[in-house]
């Protein structure tokens, strides 16, 4: 009852649980139906759980296996012998076709610079662009380039439907797996309010998009001597008798939507968010082109070698993933055994959520944590980056997001790159709210943006 009164009254799942952890401490356990759900918050309980190995396992259950057809596939909800085997060929072969080495940079920076030759034709004829989603295809297209080998143009209208699907489905069914989790046979009963419904309007055509892009790929003549794209390399794994059990179409579907979901929806959103913080602090946007303009100057678009010279337009950066807090809730883990956890005894298949919020938003730690203030992340002189222990966005651990390497330089290179080219404005009748849209991601409000090209100031 407390639990309803709550999510009613705060609207938001991680101030509901956040409210909680204020009232019973930094563990605080609850039972859903069959779930056991134990919230974990602050600096001391968050890192120990990432520290136990205990913690590291996945949730079983309804939702949990809905999006991989009914079974515990992929790399992200899963654990035991089938995640290791996936997830090291997953992290294997992202090394292999580049990421995290220039290579693969290159291949953001040339995304970047499409999406502004595009938005500079668009800007000269006075268009305004939905700043919330004007980037998704760009972000797809770094991310298929490493999936599948391939790249679309930025007006397909295919892709930017699959983008928006995507954001809908981190936005139907909170972290730890809302009612339908607890009560499956819900679906029969009330299938839309349930979530069961929505979900599966979303799923259907995202795994039937990834079908039909495998299909393609295996029907390629030179497919079995290719390993040029992740869906190649699995495929040529697939033929292996040895990884027979492991290797299978199913699998494919489900690692390939783990990526796509979790790098297009938390990138999007950290970048939808920037550009609505600049809106609202137009100093800080000044300032960030200034910088840009004293380094990178007028005949080129930023580099991630730039990065490490750009020591304040870094630091906004960090200061909106933190304020926003686009992941409030860490990805669920689940307690493989019966585990100690700050006194408090964990019993096993325990649902175990990370309030991440806790962290980022801790007033004794940020001491202003309400303000966006970029200097935060600067050592006194403002010519260095610093790093906060209790700032761990992409969380910590053996389960640490697999996606930071292309996070990272592709957050970078798209903000820098639209805030060295254009001066924004406002295109609607008010600034955009700088409240999320709820559930397992925060996601920023609609809102439009005009673009005027601007000269370098050096």
């Amino acid at each position: 009852m407390v639990v309803l009164i709550l999510s009613r009254s705060l609207h938001y799942f991680h101030l509901m649980w956040s409210a909680l952890c204020q009232q019973y401490g930094q563990v605080v356990g609850m039972r859903f139906g069959q779930d056991r759900i134990i919230v974990v918050s602050g600096r001391e309980a968050i890192r120990a759980m990432y520290a136990n190995e205990q913690f590291d396992g996945r949730p079983d259950g309804y939702f949990f296996r809905m999006r991989s057809f009914g079974q515990r596939l992929g790399v992200a909800l899963t654990d035991g012998p089938d995640w290791e085997v996936q997830r090291k060929f997953a992290v294997r072969t992202m090394k292999q076709l580049g990421m995290g080495r220039n290579e693969f940079v290159r291949v953001i920076e040339r995304e970047v610079q499409e999406l502004v030759e595009n938005f500079r034709r668009r800007a000269a004829s006075g268009e305004t662009f939905p700043m919330h989603s004007a980037m998704d295809v760009a972000l797809l297209n770094v991310l298929w380039v490493l999936l599948a080998g391939q790249r679309y143009e930025l007006e397909n209208e295919r892709l930017a439907w699959l983008a928006e699907t995507i954001h809908q489905t981190f936005h139907v069914i909170d972290m730890s797996g809302g009612t339908l989790n607890r009560f499956p046979w819900l679906r029969f009963v009330c299938p839309e309010s349930s979530g069961y419904g929505p979900m599966l309007r979303l799923l259907k055509p995202l795994w039937g998009f990834l079908e039909e892009t495998i299909e393609a790929i295996r029907k390629n003549p030179h497919c079995p001597n290719r390993r040029d794209s992740l869906i190649s390399a699995f495929l040529v794994e697939m033929s292996r008798a040895e990884h027979h059990g492991s290797f299978t179409d199913s699998q494919l579907v489900s690692l390939c939507l783990d990526l796509f979901q979790a790098s297009i929806e938390t990138i999007s959103s950290v970048l939808g968010f920037a550009f609505q913080y600049m809106l609202h602090h137009p100093d800080v946007m000044h300032k960030v082109q200034r910088e840009l303009d004293a380094i990178v100057g007028p005949d080129r678009l930023p580099t991630a070698n730039d990065r490490c010279q750009l020591p304040y337009t870094e630091a906004v950066i960090l200061e909106v993933e933190r304020i926003a807090t686009v992941v409030p809730v860490g990805l669920v883990h689940r307690a493989m055994e019966d585990v100690e956890l700050c006194g408090y005894l964990i019993p096993k298949d325990s649902i175990v959520l990370p309030l991440l919020y806790s962290l980022q938003m801790d007033p004794d730690y940020w001491i202003d944590p309400d303000v966006f203030r970029p200097e935060r992340f600067l050592n006194e002189e403002g010519d260095r980056v610093v790093q906060h222990d209790l700032f761990i966005p992409f969380g910590a651990g053996r389960r640490r997001c697999l996606g930071e390497a292309l996070a990272k330089p592709a957050v970078f290179l798209f903000f820098s790159a639209i805030m060295h080219r254009f001066t924004i404005e406002c295109a609607d009748d008010e600034l955009p709210s700088l409240k999320g849209i709820d559930g397992i991601t925060l996601s920023p409000q609609p809102y439009n943006l005009r673009m005027r090209e601007r000269v370098c100031r050096l």
